[in-house]
């Protein structure tokens, strides 16, 4: 379990004998999937930003393949998916973090690429798999919760968690019998939460110990359970599956 808390690991040969592809697999949510992924019997192709961090988790993971690119490179990404060997099973997009800027201080080019960026990246990676994943497989993105309650700093955020559930239940009529699902995050106790809140992360954490119903903090391996269901339970496509402790029934 590498020290998350909660969360349980894929159940052991659940994805014998199929290869996933984590975008983003070199840290937080995408690392702990790769890692459940191999407990599960699956094979790995791990695409990250970072190369040294990347060559660190392939000794520990040993995947069949690794590539270091930014995964908004969408025609480098979607060239590398096609030029895979043979078929794989599923691919999971991780990468991309969240923009929390107020209006005043929002740099347009910015805001325009971080939210053109994301959904682009679906595109390119569902036109890729029209012919590499095969039928029954999944693509599967990671968004958020955050953006559904309007707020100071909220508007590429809100706009992306608005647009994503659409993006993702048309995607599924377009590449099916391919599989589509969303999973839309609240809070996560990731490196890249450390880094956005600093010194504040340990007040963040005991704020959501007590106040989420499930009076503990989301870790990765929580998300990366449901990620496994998702790869495994064939009847599932097309919908968005909230993961927050109960984060958005907590009044603000």
């Amino acid at each position: 379990m590498n020290g998350t808390e909660g969360g349980a690991g894929g159940a052991r040969g659940e994805l014998a004998g199929q290869t996933v592809v984590v975008v983003g697999g070199s840290a937080g949510i995408g690392l702990e999937t790769a890692r459940q992924v191999r407990a599960a019997g699956g094979e790995l192709v791990l695409v990250a930003r970072n190369a040294e961090r990347l060559k660190q988790v392939a000794e520990e993971l040993n995947p069949l393949r690794t590539a270091a690119f930014d995964a908004q490179d969408t025609e480098r990404l979607e060239r590398f998916l096609k030029e895979l060997p043979g078929q794989v099973d599923h691919v999971m997009v991780t990468a991309g973090g969240p923009l929390y800027t107020p209006l005043d201080e929002l740099d347009l080019t910015e805001a325009g690429r971080d939210f053109g960026g994301r959904i682009a990246t679906m595109l390119a990676v569902a036109r890729a798999s029209r012919k590499k994943v095969r039928a029954g497989g999944t693509l599967l993105f990671v968004g958020g919760t955050g953006g559904r309650r309007p707020a100071p700093g909220m508007a590429v955020m809100g706009a992306l968690t608005a647009a994503l559930p659409a993006l993702t239940a048309n995607l599924a009529l377009e590449v099916a019998p391919v599989r589509v699902n969303l999973i839309a995050a609240g809070f996560v106790d990731t490196p890249l939460s450390a880094s956005l809140l600093g010194d504040q992360l340990e007040a963040r954490r005991e704020e959501l110990r007590r106040t989420l119903p499930i009076r503990r903090v989301v870790g990765p391996a929580d998300v990366a359970a449901l990620a496994l269901h998702l790869m495994a339970n064939g009847a599932l496509t097309g919908a968005t599956y909230d993961i927050d402790g109960g984060q958005q029934l907590v009044a603000h």
